[in-house]
């Protein structure tokens, strides 16, 4: 019962705090958000908008950590590459999102922007956490399997990925949120057509807290589920791939 009094707690909170400022443009109380919500959600623009950003950022995820997982592979397997990969990896994590984001607007169109800036936010987080995981794997085992004549494709099946997959599903957990967030605040920025952050821009622009605060819950509720989805996905791996090592 903890959790649910403690939301209750915090929303009743809230209402109250909206009730004695007394402005919707300051600030809208829960209640007020549930009907703006209840508006937005059955018209067909609201699920076009919610599509497009969700492709764009998904897709520049999905691409991090595909890049990610290369680059520490080699990272692991050569000092040299190791080397070369490191300063862009230290470079794109030190680097303010707010000047990618200008960067890219100068660079390509701007309806690419969400995807390439989720891709750069999300890239250091998966390497990092990944080559983390090459390096803690045991080396027993694999020096075993080398000796054994084991043949580099059931080596990978069944010492390194499993061995591999929990870092990769901790650096999945927060590169997806670390995504949304970048992807949106881009979008804000760059304001590209029929997209979440452009109906932030909008709500701010004509002092529409309430659908400010609609399109944040969804945003957040957005990159929850996509996080949830990812996780649930990679931990389902594990299970199979520990069911199919164990015997």
């Amino acid at each position: 019962m903890r959790p649910l009094v403690a939301v209750a707690f915090w929303l009743a909170l809230w209402q109250v705090v909206a009730h004695a400022v007394g402005s919707a443009v300051l600030l809208v109380g829960p209640w007020q958000l549930v009907v703006r919500l209840a508006q937005l959600v059955p018209q067909t623009e609201f699920w076009s908008t919610v599509a497009r950003t969700t492709t764009r950022i998904a897709l520049g995820f999905l691409l991090a950590a595909l890049v990610a997982v290369l680059l520490a592979t080699a990272a692991a397997a050569s000092r040299w590459a190791a080397a070369l990969v490191a300063p862009v990896v230290v470079t794109v994590r030190s680097t303010p999102v707010v000047s990618f984001i200008i960067l890219v607007l100068i660079w390509t169109d701007v309806a690419h922007l969400a995807t390439v800036v989720s891709f750069l936010m999300a890239l250091p987080v998966v390497h990092t956490t990944v080559l983390e995981g090459i390096g803690q794997r045991d080396r027993a085992l694999a020096e075993m399997a080398v000796v054994f004549g084991v043949p580099w494709w059931r080596r990978l099946a069944a010492l390194d990925v499993p061995a591999v997959l929990p870092y990769f599903t901790t650096a999945c957990r927060t590169g997806v949120g670390l995504a949304w967030k970048a992807g949106v605040a881009a979008e804000v920025i760059g304001l590209p057509s029929g997209t979440v952050g452009e109906r932030l821009y909008q709500g701010r622009l004509f002092l529409e807290t309430g659908d400010v605060l609609a399109w944040t819950v969804v945003v957040v509720l957005l990159a929850f589920t996509c996080e949830k989805l990812v996780v649930a996905g990679l931990r389902s791996l594990e299970h199979r791939l520990s069911d199919g090592v164990a015997p």
